[in-house]
């Protein structure tokens, strides 16, 4: 089965921007949908955005406007490009594989990676 794994966070102020990766270990086309998630301390893991094969997105309300979502099927990567970065938008940062049936992001079953920190300071 293919994993992912995700890189690319950091550190950044408040109005900043950073661009975080999912990388799968095979052929991306064997992934119906990717989701990205994250978890602030002290609080439940969030889906933040996803894309289907078909190259259609959704994203939370809280992000629409500054994140974008993409994949690279010639890299076999899923990005997540943040924009005007907030201190709220501090957490760790998931990928995770699924599928979209009837308009609706379904995550796989099995365990989470180790993600990606984010930390934006005001």
């Amino acid at each position: 089965q293919v994993q992912l794994v995700e890189s690319g966070g950091g550190l950044v102020q408040a109005g900043g921007s950073l661009r975080l990766s999912c990388a799968a270990s095979g052929s991306i086309f064997s992934i119906n949908a990717v989701g990205w998630y994250r978890q602030a301390p002290g609080k439940q893991r969030e889906l933040v955005a996803t894309i289907a094969i078909s190259g259609l997105t959704k994203y939370v309300d809280s992000v629409k406007g500054r994140f974008t979502i993409s994949r690279d099927n010639a890299k076999n990567t899923v990005y997540l490009q943040m924009n005007s970065l907030k201190p709220e938008d501090t957490a760790v940062y998931y990928c995770r594989r699924g599928a979209v049936r009837g308009g609706t992001y379904y995550p796989d079953f099995g365990s989470w990676g180790q993600g990606t920190q984010v930390t934006v300071s005001s």
